[in-house]
């Protein structure tokens, strides 16, 4: 019988250390030509807009869908597994499973392309996915401090304080855009914007960028100077990459980048594409974020489920 894992379940059960397990053993896979991912589809409602996207991991013996509505600034997300013999597994609340993938997957790619010894991180947002990729920077880097900015100074502000208590870390707000840019190792972008939330100019040599937010055509987080300057395009997927990254859309619209430059994560992983060649150069993943993330990580979730009895039996 398939199960029911709600909220509650997926944070008793998950943790980041898991989820970047399963994130880099799932993106090896698709290096090795052995995942399959189908890119996110969109259809409008009445009021917003449903999203569905699905992957499989024949190896492992899990294939899957996440699908999600987004109507008055909410998001409602779950997730539907499969086993290897086409039978539901399970159904699970996917808020937080969602959050540890995408920290998760620039984890994976921070540990490929950023410098060993990056210690100061930037990071635009401060909302779950912000708290996400600190959680996760911080699990593959010595991130000693990081720099957060996000417009909204009172949250900005309360944000720091909570993420330093739980990180044990220096976290601090920034004066503007500028300060969480400038002589950072990392910088990371989690935001809904429309346009760029930094100048690439700002941009020390060395750095790697974890952009995260751009899964839309009509967002942008960073601008075409930032592209121009990155020595190494990566992404998650090439397809879904080309539908939807508006980052890179507007830099190839410009000839500052040209697509047939971009490679994905798993030719990174398994050694079949530099994610760095230089201690100088600037290097870019951009994160659309694919379901192979979440079929990944919920495979791991189903097993720690089954071994700890946990999850409502669903009656079929």
């Amino acid at each position: 019988m398939a199960i029911f894992l709600q909220e509650s379940d997926i944070n008793a059960l998950a943790s980041m250390d898991m989820a970047i397990e399963a994130v880099e053993r799932a993106f090896r896979l698709q290096g090795e030509e052995k995942a399959h991912i189908a890119p996110r589809r969109r259809c409008r409602l009445e009021k917003g807009m449903f999203h569905v996207m699905g992957a499989s991991l024949p190896s492992l013996g899990f294939s899957g869908l996440k699908s999600y509505t987004s109507v008055a600034g909410v998001n409602r997300f779950v997730v539907l597994l499969y086993d290897g013999e086409g039978r539901l597994a399970a159904v699970m609340d996917a808020d937080r499973l969602g959050q540890l993938r995408t920290g998760a997957a620039s984890a994976v790619a921070t540990r490929f392309m950023a410098r060993e010894d990056a210690s100061r991180l930037g990071v635009f947002g401060a909302g779950a996915q912000a708290r996400a990729q600190i959680e996760a920077i911080r699990a593959v880097r010595p991130i000693e401090k990081v720099t957060v900015y996000a417009r909204t100074a009172d949250k900005l502000k309360a944000f720091c304080r909570e993420m330093a208590e739980a990180t044990g870390i220096k976290i601090v707000p920034a004066a503007g855009p500028e300060a969480a840019v400038r002589d950072q190792d990392i910088v990371a972008t989690a935001t809904t914007s429309s346009e760029p939330v930094f100048q690439g100019e700002w941009l020390a040599a060395g750095v790697h960028i974890n952009a995260v937010g751009s899964n839309c055509l009509s967002r942008r987080e960073i601008d075409v100077e930032t592209v121009r300057r990155s020595a190494c395009v990566i992404v998650d997927s090439l397809e879904q990459a080309r539908l939807e990254s508006g980052d890179l859309e507007r830099a190839a619209e410009e000839e500052a980048f040209y697509w047939e430059d971009a490679r994905e994560l798993g030719l990174v992983v398994v050694g079949e594409f530099p994610g760095r060649e230089d201690a100088g150069e600037i290097t870019l993943f951009e994160s659309q974020g694919v379901a192979l993330e979440d079929v990944a990580l919920a495979a791991e979730i189903y097993r720690r489920a089954l071994e700890a009895g946990t999850g409502a039996k669903l009656p079929f």
